[in-house]
């Protein structure tokens, strides 16, 4: 290894696990919440026209979710994979993961770019809008579409430079994007009179700028993977890793975007209102739990790293500061938005009726958000060291295998509270399932040997 490695070696390998995770879950935690406010930007600045302009930027979160689920996957995927190589210091095959990666996240944001331009109003259909916000959702969508490659892309070099243990790098193109997008987008939508088309341009400019930024640290060599020709691999056996191992993260952003979609259709029998409601409520939430995803992200690259160099000690020591310390901050950051959750919706909309189903929603989702760093830690941990079995079933517990029959249920038997609980009751859930096979695994590094290298 040259220089630049074993000092990156020593860092992940020999920094206290506190302090390790705690300076690499603050950039991280910045990137999570920066990305939010790509949407939650347009959701504040677009409520300003209308509700049905609202609810159109919520019927399209789901296309965004679903398009970050693809960079998330490979991303993670190549990430998690990178990591344990440089731990086992196989810098070489680290190299092939991320520029395969990084090839096939492009062709598919490309894919889907095209599919959705050309089928545009039927993908806003089944996105869950309304005849009344169609028009609305086809205009911001179109921009959303043409956006997909750098949002792909940009995921897929973020988490690489994350599971490299270079948060800060991987920050930076992420926090200009958002905040280039903040400010074009009052600039656009008002100043310039193009409505909801100058949020879904100003999204498209800052993800483009955004990506191009990310992509220069690559060329520019200062991480140890490489985005190039050269290292892209057609193997079965890379292709299959990064896909086996970033399935989770597809699972749980993919699924989240299918749940949003579910909660936008039934959410539509209770009228536009409702549907604006639950968007805003469905953005807080998620607000709240990037802070804990943050942190999650900060301890994967320790985890995955330290497994990859047989440091199991290290390992554990990692998993238990993170279950306690992602669920601290998730309580008293819920217990602020439970304790304001009618000024909170007011920020975005003062409709009485609004802000009485955003309310309610809100507060149900606080207290059942406290469970929810518990399944994070489980689906991170069995990601980060390739139990990818494991780490699927948790994101798919997390995001859509119990809030899918309660959505489609509870609303036909108590009406809106049915809807305002549906997520609540899945989040409670999937907790339970993750405590015994977090434990579990604890036990299973207790048997393993510390490496004497």
């Amino acid at each position: 290894m040259d220089d630049s490695a074993v000092k990156q070696f020593n860092k992940m390998t020999k920094t206290p696990i506190n302090k390790l995770i705690s300076r690499l879950a603050i950039p991280t935690v910045i990137s999570m919440l920066i990305t939010m406010l790509y949407n939650i930007a347009d959701t504040f600045f677009v409520s300003k026209i209308s509700v049905s302009a609202s609810a159109a930027t919520g019927v399209l979160l789901s296309l965004m979710g679903l398009i970050q689920a693809f960079g998330f996957m490979f991303g993670q995927g190549a990430g998690s994979n990178i990591s344990r190589r440089l731990g086992a210091k196989e810098i070489e095959e680290a190299r092939k993961y991320s520029s395969t990666a990084y090839f096939y996240g492009l062709s598919v944001g490309l894919i889907i770019m095209t599919f959705g331009l050309i089928f545009l109003e039927p993908v806003m259909l089944l996105m869950g809008s309304t005849k009344t916000i169609l028009p609305l959702a086809k205009t911001y969508g179109k921009y959303i579409l043409i956006a997909a490659p750098a949002m792909t892309t940009s995921f897929v070099m973020n988490n690489i430079l994350r599971f490299e243990g270079m948060a800060k790098l991987a920050m930076i193109g992420i926090t200009t994007g958002g905040i280039l997008n903040i400010v074009l987008d009052p600039l656009l939508i008002f100043t310039f009179n193009m409505g909801i088309a100058g949020a879904g341009i100003a999204t498209a400019l800052s993800q483009y700028i955004g990506m191009f930024i990310l992509l220069s640290v690559f060329l520019m060599k200062k991480p140890q993977s490489r985005i190039s020709l050269r290292y892209f691999s057609i193997e079965p056996k890379i292709i299959n890793d990064i896909i086996t191992v970033g399935l989770p993260s597809f699972a749980r952003q993919g699924l989240n975007s299918v749940s949003t979609m579910f909660f936008n259709i039934q959410a539509a029998a209770f009228g536009d209102e409702c549907i604006a409601a639950i968007s805003i409520v469905a953005k807080i939430g998620m607000f709240i739990f990037s802070v804990a995803l943050g942190i999650g992200q900060g301890f994967q690259p320790v985890c995955s790293f330290n497994y990859g160099a047989k440091l199991y000690n290290r390992v554990k020591e990692a998993i238990r500061f993170l279950w306690i310390y992602a669920t601290a901050v998730i309580t008293v950051m819920s217990g602020i938005c439970f304790i304001l959750a009618p000024r909170v919706i007011e920020l975005f909309r003062k409709d009485a009726g609004v802000v009485e189903i955003g309310s309610t929603a809100l507060r149900f989702m606080c207290v059942a958000l406290i469970t929810l760093p518990t399944v994070m830690v489980g689906n991170m941990t069995f990601q980060s060291v390739g139990k990818s079995t494991r780490a699927f079933f948790l994101a798919c517990a997390q995001n859509g295998l119990f809030f899918i029959p309660l959505i489609l249920i509870l609303p036909n038997i108590f009406g809106i509270i049915g809807i305002q609980l549906s997520w609540p009751i899945s989040y409670v859930i999937a907790a339970i399932i993750a405590v015994p096979m977090i434990l579990n695994f604890i036990k299973e590094l207790n048997n393993k040997t510390d490496s004497p290298d």
